[in-house]
């Protein structure tokens, strides 16, 4: 049985309802902001998102791992459309200018592990998340990350995230009250995107986590997955949407391939491809397997790709099975989307390292020590 990608607080990282570390002596515990509110951080950036908050990884099921250990062959496409795919991601990605590490690197310029967390995490572009079902601030919470990397000339990543029923009621439980309010976030969320190219992954464990909704309710959230990449792309047909793929230790690829397609990750209309192993240790190589196993069983255009997140996947998973802080684990690949491979569009860190499971620091919070050990 796979448990939730599970322990998500609502925390404010960027928007100041928590820091950590920030009383200047490189403390690993998160503690309240003085305000107790983001309206000290919001003055100074008044619209960045209020909870880019990101799960813990699912457990991998031994079952499901043995399952998708043996390699598919690559769909064959044409030059052209492989062509097609590279030419429409740019391979600058952004980096927010604010973020929990960011705020410890800051907050700590004499802590002796700053220099290590700054250049190999805090410098690093990485997502950001909404989490929180805001309607009435989502649009412009949106636009300041995607008008911010725009001026940069770079592609930011943003990562959707308020589902109904979202981790099935466990920890990381939260989001839209129904799916009629959902759709109605999603419009929003998506007059946000601007015109520039932007990374969209929609959703993580909304299709690999589905089982443990009734068939009508999965019918419903995998209609209503299909209608926000149609909503997504179309306000912004330079979007990139990704949809959720789970991991390599989680649910065979035919399987998982079947229930994309109910989500309308195979249209082209709905989606670019499909993301794996957010928040997750699995090995890029057996992600890159897995992936373009899903792929051909999903079928649709050659144009269709994975992304996967690599941000603390450097050692694999656990042979343990250990999903929270497992000790031992190292930061991944750099996120780029000059990957090398074919039907691989990016390496991204989804899940920012040093953001603790709930092990090593408070669920969602940044801890050092943590970030420390994944970096060094």
């Amino acid at each position: 049985m796979v448990a939730a990608a599970s322990v998500v607080v609502a925390v404010g990282t960027v928007t100041g309802v928590l820091t950590a570390g920030d009383d200047g002596n490189g403390s690993d515990q998160a503690r309240p902001s003085p305000t107790g509110s983001a309206s000290t951080r919001l003055e100074r950036l008044p619209v960045v998102p209020s909870s880019p908050v990101t799960p813990s990884p699912a457990p991998s099921p031994s079952a499901s791992a043995s399952a998708t250990k043996k390699g598919a062959p690559t769909p064959s496409s044409s030059r052209t459309e492989r062509e097609q795919r590279t030419a429409t991601v740019h391979t600058r990605l952004y980096r927010h200018p604010e973020s929990q590490v960011l705020d410890w690197v800051r907050a700590n310029p004499d802590d002796p592990r700053r220099s290590v967390i700054e250049s190999r995490i805090a410098d690093q572009p990485a997502s950001v998340w909404f989490a929180d079902f805001t309607p009435a601030t989502i649009t412009s919470r949106v636009a300041a990350v995607t008008s911010g990397a725009a001026a940069q000339g770079r592609v930011p990543v943003v990562v959707v995230y308020a589902v109904p029923d979202r981790d099935c009621g466990g920890h990381s439980q939260g989001g839209a009250p129904d799916l009629a309010a959902y759709d109605a976030w999603i419009d929003r969320f998506a007059a946000g995107l601007g015109s520039d190219d932007v990374i969209v992954v929609l959703e993580p464990d909304s299709v690999a986590q589905a089982g443990c909704l009734s068939a009508g309710d999965r019918a419903d959230r995998f209609a209503s997955l299909a209608r926000a990449g149609r909503v997504l792309k179309a306000a912004n047909p330079r979007a990139r949407v990704y949809h959720d793929a789970g991991h390599s230790g989680w649910n065979p690829a035919a399987e998982q391939a079947a229930l994309l397609k109910q989500a309308g990750a195979a249209s082209p209309a709905s989606s670019d491809g499909i993301f794996s192993n957010v928040s997750n240790f699995h090995r890029t190589a057996d992600e890159i397997a897995y992936d373009r196993q899903v792929l051909d069983a999903l079928g649709g255009p050659a144009s269709l790709g994975a992304v996967i997140d690599t941000s603390r996947n450097g050692n694999g998973a656990p042979a343990d099975g250990e999903w929270c802080d497992p000790a031992g684990r190292k930061i991944g690949r750099a996120p780029t989307t000059n990957t090398g491979e074919e039907r691989i569009d990016a390496y991204l860190w989804v899940k920012l390292p040093g953001e603790s499971d709930g092990c090593k620091g408070r669920p969602g919070t940044f801890t050092p020590s943590y970030a420390y050990d994944l970096a060094r």
